[in-house]
């Protein structure tokens, strides 16, 4: 295998794909494709299941749009990341409001930042992985809170806020993976690329 297929419109994700050193041709969804759907939430859905879910319906979408486009085959990863606040999930927010709502909901609090793995592999098989990590907020007031907001930072960002942005001034403690936070989590990756034959 020389390379495999990113099913991401993440930079971040790539970025981390780059990290490890392997080589990765994009696979977005066309015009024609609902991408947002597959991230609904379904009703009483825990975060653990929410995830895993949601990933292998990106995958199941990759390889369909794999084999309309006639393009060559190779590994197809995919990878979805949400924030849970005990067994709340905040998902993107909609507009400012919610996004205020949200951090000000995780300010002085621990919450989860769970980052699911799907890949799959020219033979057929589906590997996959999750990793579940622990960030916690210091308190945040309300004028840094704001100013957060207002950059527009938080948009399209599960929990309304990136790691690798100004955010990380207020988290006090980590337990888990950065990468994994950041939405690639770089050991359980490399794992799975590992168990498909590839030397990472």
């Amino acid at each position: 295998m020389s390379f495999i297929y990113l099913a991401s419109q993440s930079p971040r994700r790539r970025q981390l794909l780059e990290q490890l050193g392997v080589r990765h041709e994009l696979l977005l969804p066309g015009a024609d494709e609902d991408a947002e759907a597959l991230e609904a939430l379904l009703p009483d859905e825990l975060p653990e299941a929410y995830v895993q879910r949601v990933t292998d319906n990106k995958l199941e979408a990759a390889l369909q749009r794999l084999a309309r486009r006639g393009l060559p085959v190779a590994p197809v990863l995919c990878s979805d990341t949400t924030v849970a606040l005990e067994q709340r999930i905040l998902g993107k927010p909609a507009d400012a409001a919610q996004a205020q709502a949200m951090l000000q909901s995780l300010s002085g609090r621990s919450h989860r930042v769970l980052t699911a793995l799907a890949l799959g592999l020219p033979d057929g098989r589906r590997l996959a992985a999750l990793n579940v990590s622990s960030v916690r907020f210091e308190e945040i007031g309300a004028a840094r809170l704001a100013a957060y907001v207002a950059s527009g930072e938080p948009m399209g960002k599960a929990g309304s806020y990136a790691i690798q942005s100004q955010a990380a001034a207020w988290i006090s403690h980590i337990e888990g993976s950065y990468s994994g936070i950041m939405g690639l989590p770089l050991y359980e990756t490399a794992q799975l690329l590992r168990q498909a034959g590839w030397s990472v």
